[in-house]
């Protein structure tokens, strides 16, 4: 099989049709360059240039070559890029779960610093439930997950990444929605809600459920739903109130309003996660360019408004 060195060879020949030029711009001698042409046509059985009359020509075989040849230096060309690019952290693939509701907080976050840090590298997002992440960062199939605590997994590591407050989603036309102010948790008692699922959305579930149970507050439960968005469309169509993490004001639908939420003091985390010993470079340079990030304010919302009207 013949070699990139011959391939290189030839494309010098081939490009300035004269033996003793591609010698001088190759940095060698004409004898083995002539050498390495003759190993190189021995090699694909065929002859490349025509040497009669003290000229050097192209043959119709060599032409034909000469594409190929070109084509498979740039490939390795290339590669070798991409190999020193994977190796350095700067290329190669990087996969990222993330939950639904962290498209409005966390996700943005590891987006930009992956752009800003990362610019060639492929970034493969999976959007995926805790349980579902815990999976597959644990068997390799993810690099970085966005998750709700806690994780226990001896094999994986977690750092908060977000926290920000509870609000609460009305039906425009509902009563509460008419407040000027905080919604009170205490007035939710007796209310029509859509609760988070217990299995599912056990994070979002246990959480809202401590926070009414400490206030005393026993809402009407019209339905268990897994995803925020699922359960801000039930709140538009009128079928409760919902509580949910301050980012969801980015889901906007034509009939839910927000409003804070007076008397309630928790806060909602979003972690990242990922395994022990990770070798994607990638991997690495991305959380060199998130270490920085200061934890208790990676999610403010000092503007955020009494009530929001899409």
């Amino acid at each position: 099989m013949f070699t990139f060195v011959q391939l290189t060879h030839f494309v010098a020949v081939a490009e300035e049709l004269h033996f003793g030029r591609a010698a001088e711009r190759l940095r060698m001698t004409q004898p083995p360059l002539s050498r390495q042409i003759q190993l190189l046509e021995k090699e694909v059985g065929a002859e490349l240039f025509d040497r009669s009359n003290r000229t050097v020509k192209l043959t119709r075989a060599g032409r034909a070559f000469l594409l190929d040849a070109r084509r498979l230096l740039q490939q390795a060309e290339r590669a070798t890029l991409a190999v020193r690019r994977v190796s350095a952290g700067t290329g190669g693939v990087l996969r990222l779960g993330f939950t639904g509701a962290s498209v409005h907080s966390g996700l943005p976050r590891v987006l930009a610093a992956t752009r800003a840090a990362l610019p060639d590298v492929d970034v493969e997002l999976r959007e995926m439930v805790t349980m579902d992440q815990v999976e597959a960062l644990s068997e390799g199939a993810l690099d970085l997950g966005m998750v709700r605590p806690p994780i226990t997994r001896p094999d994986l590591t977690t750092r908060t990444f977000v926290r920000e407050g509870l609000i609460v989603a009305l039906p425009a036309d509902h009563p509460l929605a008419t407040e000027t102010g905080p919604v009170p948790v205490t007035a939710l008692h007796g209310v029509e809600m859509v609760m988070h699922a217990p299995v599912e959305a056990r994070y979002f579930h246990d959480l809202i459920t401590t926070v009414l149970h400490a206030a005393a507050v026993i809402p009407v439960i019209t339905q268990y739903m897994t995803q925020i968005h699922s359960i801000l469309a039930l709140v538009n169509l009128g079928w409760g109130v919902a509580l949910v993490p301050e980012s969801a004001t980015g889901m906007r639908f034509d009939h839910v309003v927000y409003h804070p939420l007076e008397g309630v003091e928790t806060q909602v985390e979003l972690d990242l996660v990922w395994r022990h010993g990770n070798e994607n470079p990638a991997f690495t340079r991305l959380m060199t360019e998130l270490a920085g990030a200061d934890e208790s304010t990676s999610a403010t919302f000092d503007t955020f408004p009494v009530s929001i009207h899409p």
